[in-house]
């Protein structure tokens, strides 16, 4: 069975990057994003603030996997801009990153190297000036108990290290814990023998 993947490669804030080539510009925009959607509402602004831009060619990767990809040449020639968009994403080793070239036309044509070239240099140029940081998924569960369970919790959330997100102890007590998505199963089972324990799965981020 392959090993489940729950760290990945992303950048910690937008970044941007910028070739010049016989007068056309390429603007090279790098975004951190998490959903598809993000990546429709960034593409939107983008098209309004450079609406005389003639190509805005893009390339996204989403999930630890790298499942989801996509790239657009959005007119250009076949191939010729969003597959090295595309390219730059995967010689970084990246993913949850999505990357728009925008293209205003200088009036000479490049030809499909000169654009392959632009476009793999605009986005190389945007990921240079971005920081790249490594991010672990985490599984947000709930743990709800009784007070006279209190100790055995807190003593199995000291052994095992487990980050706290929340916390409350009245009568009936609740604690957010956040559990690196690898360990989840590992970590939950040990709970298995606390009576009256209710366990809620939150989110993953």
């Amino acid at each position: 069975m392959a090993e489940f993947v729950d760290e990945y490669l992303t950048i910690s804030k937008p970044s941007e990057g910028l070739f010049k080539d016989r007068g056309s510009k390429f603007l090279a925009f790098a975004y951190p994003v998490s959903t598809e959607g993000e990546i429709k509402e960034i593409q939107e602004k983008l098209r309004n603030d450079y609406h005389d831009a003639r190509h805005h060619c893009y390339a996204y990767m989403l999930g630890p996997e790298k499942e989801i990809f996509r790239a657009n040449d959005d007119g250009e020639p076949s191939s010729t801009a969003g597959k090295p968009i595309l390219g730059q994403i995967r010689s970084f080793d990246l993913t949850n990153i999505l990357i728009v070239v925008i293209r205003y036309f200088g009036g000479t044509k490049l030809g499909v190297g000169g654009l392959i070239n632009a476009y793999k240099t605009a986005s190389e140029e945007a990921l240079k000036n971005a920081r790249i940081i490594n991010k672990t998924l985490h599984d947000i569960y709930e743990l709800k108990f009784e007070y006279p369970e209190m100790n055995n919790i807190m003593k199995i959330l000291k052994e095992e290290k487990i980050e706290q997100v929340d916390q409350n102890f009245e009568l009936s007590c609740s604690v957010t814990l956040s559990l690196r998505k690898a360990d989840t199963d590992k970590v939950l089972s040990k709970f298995d023998r606390i009576k009256n324990l209710k366990i809620e799965f939150l989110e993953t981020r």
